[in-house]
């Protein structure tokens, strides 16, 4: 999917990212030029409008070469969910650009103050990935009837408080967003029930709890191999030095990475399925999206069970911060902590 010179550049720059807490430039305009921001909008908008299980492969190999591109792949692209639900020329200024990318909150906070032409909108929201580099950000608030809206904020109306601390996806730049008494027009407003233009394609009606599973599984999935291939070049390299036990180390990786494909195999299989009923008009059953949620968090619990257990057996370079595969493990362990695939 990407060239083996562009794989080894992304990764030579891991370190630099983690340290920095942010993504080099360079990185930013490769994948802006990738559309990686852009799997679910339309191509009128300079989008790719991928099937769900095509942008889950390209999240999952992002991730794969590096977490933190990965979960902001996964973060940015979602924001096209949107698209289909804000007003036809609001969207046309929002998400036109190659360089437009949306971050956000889902979670309800803050309030919202009916006046002539819209709100009044104060509040603050964790957690916003991209909110470094987002050209607009989105967050839900309660109005004064007690509806939750999604409201539309413009860089120059949002602080960024800069508290992303966490010890893995450093360069995501999932910070706190706050606004005050920042007036939302009318038409900077939208609800997620209603469609507002034709932008949309058959992704925006597949059911919002499933697709963000899916999401952040493929995430988590692709950081995994990432870890394993890394683990097995330090196993590899310990067992040439003559370390004899890394022997054992290097046939268990090698299990490991057989059953993470096995786990792949069957996401990928379930997320086939579920889409071809999706295109049938066929409404996913409670059951189904039960059991889909199961098919999310058992391997990434297992993933991030397996590489805590190979970190014990890698040595004092799998436990020094500047180390790839420590870097690596932190990643996979951040991105396992969203509330949608926790066990």
């Amino acid at each position: 999917m990407f060239g083996e010179s562009v794989v080894n550049k992304i990764r030579g720059l891991a370190a630099e990212i983690d340290q920095s807490r942010g993504i080099p430039v360079e990185l930013m305009n490769w994948m802006f030029k990738e559309k990686l921001f852009k799997l679910f909008a339309p191509e009128e908008l300079g989008g790719s409008m991928l099937d769900l299980p095509a942008a889950l492969r390209v999240i999952e190999k992002v991730s794969e070469i590096e977490g933190n591109l990965g979960w902001l792949t996964a973060i940015g692209s979602g924001g096209g969910m949107f698209v289909p639900y804000i007003q036809k020329g609001q969207t046309d200024i929002l998400f036109n650009g190659e360089k437009a990318v949306l971050a956000g909150s889902g979670h309800p906070q803050g309030t919202a103050k009916r006046v002539d032409g819209g709100f009044i909108v104060t509040g603050e929201w964790k957690y916003c990935s991209g909110a470094e580099f987002a050209t607009f950000f989105t967050a839900n608030s309660m109005k004064e009837d007690g509806e939750v809206t999604s409201f539309i904020f413009m860089p120059d109306q949002v602080e960024v408080l800069h508290d992303w601390k966490a010890f893995g996806l450093r360069g995501t730049g999932s910070h706190t967003i706050k606004v005050e008494d920042a007036f939302v027009p009318e038409e900077r407003t939208f609800n997620l029930m209603h469609k507002l233009n034709d932008y949309d394609g058959p992704v925006h009606t597949f059911p919002f709890v499933p697709f963000s599973q899916a999401t952040f599984t493929s995430v988590c999935l692709g950081i995994a191999a990432n870890f394993l291939r890394e683990a097995k070049v330090i196993a590899a390299r310990r067992l040439k030095e003559g370390a004899d036990p890394f022997e054992k180390v290097l046939t268990d990786i090698q299990k490991n990475e057989e059953e993470l494909q096995r786990e792949l195999y069957h996401f990928y299989e379930e997320i086939e399925a579920l889409w071809e009923d999706h295109l049938g008009g066929k409404l996913l059953t409670a059951e189904q999206e039960d059991h889909f949620s199961r098919t999310c968090k058992k391997p990434v619990e297992q993933a991030i069970t397996r590489a805590g257990m190979l970190v014990r057996r890698l040595g004092m370079e799998a436990i020094m911060e500047d180390s790839a595969i420590n870097k690596i493990w932190r990643d996979l362990y951040t991105a396992g902590q969203h509330t949608f695939i926790t066990p």
